[in-house]
């Protein structure tokens, strides 16, 4: 089972779908005028359908009755041209209305991509892909066919009906009250089929997003599939879901079938009881033949605007649900910034610090402090242990730190903090003397490059992946050095198109080694001032691990490095280590003063897989 966070998922709360409907005004409003122009095409076509019957009445009543050839062919001819007219001016509509809702779906779908891309790490980790994927599409989806469908429709058929009933209780009002009579016990029936249909297609589209994540992961992962033969299982995976949702869109379907049967059933039983009863006033001489005739044809043109109001609300509760939906994603918290931004003054030394020196840009060079950082995962049980407590470490200007420890001690955690990608619960961390909370994220992350131990690559060319490192303005002379630092050159050559070549997604055409050393060049192309590196060498061979690791300390020398390392051969890059256990700096030294000094990291750096002393 995938992974998933919807809030209101096992408990819908109660909510007016009118309400939510209308948070869809900022996206509306700069196209409001073709709606409303629309609508009103479309009145005044659905209207056309309530003139035929009276067409009809003075045909039957005149022409019909006299016998008068000339006027039968008029009316004709008048009934052919109102329906022309109708049917044009209902293509308007569709045509007024086509291009902007389509404008509005691309605007939404475009500002939940860029509020994805300004949500913290914290947020993807509690939600799965596939969630968020479904919103992205089928959600928007289904509002671009409310905008387009049910919103007009709701106002041209409720003007419809109104203006038909004034019309039936103007021709013979004792039948018109006949007509009227379902008109309670329909608007009880849709009030409840209203509250019960929002809780099933609230539970389809959440179940649509878990598929969604089923079949990406599955897509992703084709090789640990294929590998290890668990193809059976996914595909029982697949199906128990898919067999849930069609439960589920089975309890729509029978929802939606009770609510159009009644709401057909109930009018049609009116119009009948209408027929016999006008039909006796008919032979009594009360009520002429045309008058039954146009109200029995005004009736029968409201039919539609009557048995469509079950569809129509059935999509615009869906749409509501993808539109809460929707907002659940645009009314998350995003990455906050601080209220104090580029002071003007310099920030002053920490505490204890020694000046070390200022930068020819004038910044004061201090490398990088932990002061007493602290860090708790945000949806950590109340009362946990913290995953780092009270770390303190300096990493000096120009100096390469390498900081090791167990599993699990916290290591890329820590490295984490330095780009903001998750925020210290406590304490603070400064670069150069000046706090990062202070710091807008994106001046911070300019001055601060990463290379992670599971690198990602996109759906680029090599060379774009790893100008992805820069502000953009880095060209051919800086991919080359990039490359040549990661020794990814060599097999960037050898590719079809050279740097141009798509590495496709995740750069699974590539190799692990390949993919890192190209994660490597991307963060080392921008010649960064603080350089964060998680493990970035795990995945070479020996002999590309030298030959990148030399090139590498030419870098390491013009910027202030934290490295994870996990063997000795890449703590040897740095020039002093930092041992974190349980959360906290257990010793600072250099790699021969902790073997001589520290037992867990002599035990950490031997390979040894006995139990810890």
């Amino acid at each position: 089972m995938p992974a998933e966070h919807v809030p209101t998922k096992n408990a819908p709360r109660e909510r007016s779908t009118v309400r939510v409907l209308l948070r869809l005004w900022p996206y509306v409003r700069p196209v409001r005028t073709r709606l409303l122009t629309a609508a009103l095409v479309a009145i005044v076509a659905s209207l056309l359908s309530i003139v035929i019957p009276l067409v009809l009445k003075w045909l039957v009543d005149g022409p019909v009755t006299d016998g008068d050839l000339s006027g039968v062919w008029l009316g004709a001819l008048s009934i052919l041209l109102l329906g022309i007219a109708e049917a044009v001016l209902f293509g308007v509509r569709r045509w007024l209305v086509a291009r902007p809702l389509a404008g509005v779906e691309a605007t939404m779908r475009r500002a939940l991509y860029e509020r994805l891309q300004r949500l913290p790490v914290a947020f993807h980790d509690r939600w799965a892909s596939g969630q968020l994927l479904s919103r992205a599409t089928t959600d928007l989806m289904l509002v671009r066919m409310f905008l387009a469908f049910p919103l007009t429709f709701l106002l041209v058929n409720g003007v419809t009906i109104l203006a038909g009933y004034a019309v039936l209780l103007a021709q013979e009002w004792t039948l018109g009250l006949v007509l009227l009579a379902p008109a309670v016990p329909l608007m009880i029936a849709c009030t409840l089929f209203e509250r019960r249909y929002a809780v099933v297609a609230r539970q389809a589209q959440d179940q649509v997003g878990d598929l969604t994540t089923v079949v990406e992961e599955s897509v992703l992962g084709i090789r640990i599939v294929k590998g290890f033969g668990r193809h059976r299982a996914q595909a029982e995976a697949f199906r128990d879901l898919a067999k849930r949702l069609r439960g589920t869109e089975l309890a729509k379907a029978r929802l939606l079938a009770g609510i159009w049967s009644l709401i057909t059933l109930l009018p049609e039983l009116a119009v009948g009881a209408a027929l016999v009863l006008g039909t006796v006033q008919v032979a009594d001489g009360d009520l002429s033949a045309g008058t039954l005739v146009a109200f029995l044809s005004t009736a029968l043109a409201l039919r539609w605007p009557v048995e469509s109001i079950g569809f129509l609300l059935a999509m615009s509760q869906e749409a509501g649900t993808a539109v809460e939906r929707y907002f659940e994603v645009m009314d998350a918290p995003e990455e906050t910034e601080a209220e104090t931004r580029d002071n003007a003054v310099t920030p002053e030394p920490a505490a204890g610090a020694a000046s070390d020196g200022v930068r020819s840009d004038g910044v004061r060079s201090d490398g990088v402090r932990f002061e007493n950082v602290s860090f708790r995962y945000p949806d950590a049980p109340a009362g946990t242990t913290p995953v780092l407590d009270g770390v303190d470490l300096h990493i000096r200007p120009g100096e390469t730190m390498a900081l090791v420890g167990g599993t699990g001690s916290g290591k890329t955690t820590l490295t984490a903090l330095v780009p903001r990608l998750y925020e210290a619960t406590g304490g603070r961390i400064l670069l150069d003397g000046e706090d990062i909370a202070l710091m807008p994220r994106e001046r911070l992350r300019s001055l601060v490059a990463v290379a992670f131990e599971e690198p990602t690559l996109f759906s680029a060319s090599v060379g774009a992946n790893v100008l992805m490192g820069t502000g953009g303005d880095a060209g051919e002379p800086e991919l080359r050095r990039a490359l040549a630092v990661a020794q990814a050159d060599g097999f960037v050559d050898r590719l079809p198109d050279g740097t141009a070549t798509e590495v496709g997604e995740q750069g699974l055409s590539l190799s692990g080694g390949q993919r890192q050393r190209l994660a490597l060049a991307r963060a080392v192309v921008g010649r960064p001032r603080f350089l964060i590196l998680d493990d970035p060498l795990s995945a070479l061979d020996v002999h590309t691990e030298a030959r990148v690791e030399a090139a590498l300390r030419e870098v390491l020398r013009e910027t202030t490095a934290l490295v994870v390392a996990h063997r000795p051969s890449t703590v040897l890059l740095a020039d002093r280590v930092a041992l974190l256990s349980d959360g906290r700096i257990t010793a600072v030294g250099t790699h021969h003063e902790l073997l001589r000094t520290s037992a867990e990291y002599a035990w950490l750096m031997s390979g040894e897989r006995g139990e810890k002393r």
